[in-house]
């Protein structure tokens, strides 16, 4: 009886995951950033944040890079939707997440997703962020500690100047922000320009609020990337609990040309206990 019963559950069971495996494998990627089932709005910090959520399982938030929105990550949410409930959001003044104030920052941005989490009733996440939003994933793990399980940050960068990023990619950053002031001062415009200042002007992280980071953090950088090599380096090396893993090849859009790898990986680091290797055991 008691075998029966068992067997009854592990049926059930495997049933479950069949059956939402299933679902996820099969969502349709056009429609993220923009679907009425997953999607909803969140008054939080003073605006409306929209936030889609795929999946069931242990949280996952993914956050977006500058001028982006949820649908970067098409390729991301399919694949963790799988084991993970998926939490993906627009960032303040970026696609539907709407906020016509005169100030933006890094800073502000990590709160919201920290409010975000709050309003979810969730205590703490898996979190994965892109270009800007490894920076915000950065200062979420600096700003609320007890938030972030563990951390993948890919393109992440401490400053906005030359010791940072490709100098071309700067000086584009640069000609990009000024851009703005010779357009008309629309609501629009004026709301743009503050996203691309961030590109040119901020943030700014030093290596010593990085070692207050306690989580674990994978940090992924191309060797190819605007953020250069000996930056993300630097990064890696700050954080305590840190591995370092450098694309070959790759270039600043790792989560889309090697979305496959990227996914194993980052996936890989979630489940797997972080291990710091010393001393004689680096021979092994």
């Amino acid at each position: 009886m008691k075998t029966t019963k068992a067997l009854l559950l592990l049926l059930i069971a495997t049933l479950d995951v069949v059956f939402v495996s299933a679902q996820y494998a099969s969502i349709d990627t056009s429609k993220i950033g923009d679907n009425e089932k997953a999607g909803r709005y969140i008054k939080i910090r003073g605006f409306n944040m929209y936030y889609e959520v795929y999946g069931v399982g242990e949280p996952l938030l993914l956050i977006h890079g500058n001028g982006g929105s949820i649908s970067n990550f098409m390729y991301q949410v399919p694949f963790f939707a799988k084991n993970y409930k998926v939490i993906v959001a627009d960032s303040r003044a970026q696609g539907k997440s709407i906020d016509m104030g005169d100030s933006l920052s890094y800073e502000m941005m990590a709160d919201d997703f920290n409010s975000l989490l709050d309003t979810l009733h969730l205590q703490s996440c898996y979190i994965i962020g892109w270009n800007d939003g490894a920076i915000n994933g950065l200062l979420l793990a600096m700003r609320h500690p007890g938030k972030v399980k563990k951390l993948a940050v890919c393109g992440a960068r401490l400053s906005s100047d030359t010791s940072a990023i490709d100098a071309t990619a700067h000086d584009w950053a640069l000609q990009y922000n000024e851009s703005f002031s010779k357009l008309k001062q629309t609501p629009e415009n004026k709301n743009r320009h503050k996203v691309a200042h961030l590109l040119s002007y901020a943030p700014h992280i030093t290596t010593e609020q990085l070692k207050k980071i306690q989580c674990p953090v994978l940090v992924i950088g191309g060797d190819n990337d605007i953020v250069l090599t000996k930056h993300t380096l630097l990064i890696s090396e700050a954080i305590p609990n840190s591995y370092l893993w450098i694309v070959p090849g790759a270039g600043n859009s790792i989560t889309i040309d090697y979305k496959n790898q990227f996914n194993d990986v980052v996936n890989n680091f979630f489940r797997t206990p972080y291990k710091k290797i010393t001393g004689l055991d680096r021979f092994n």
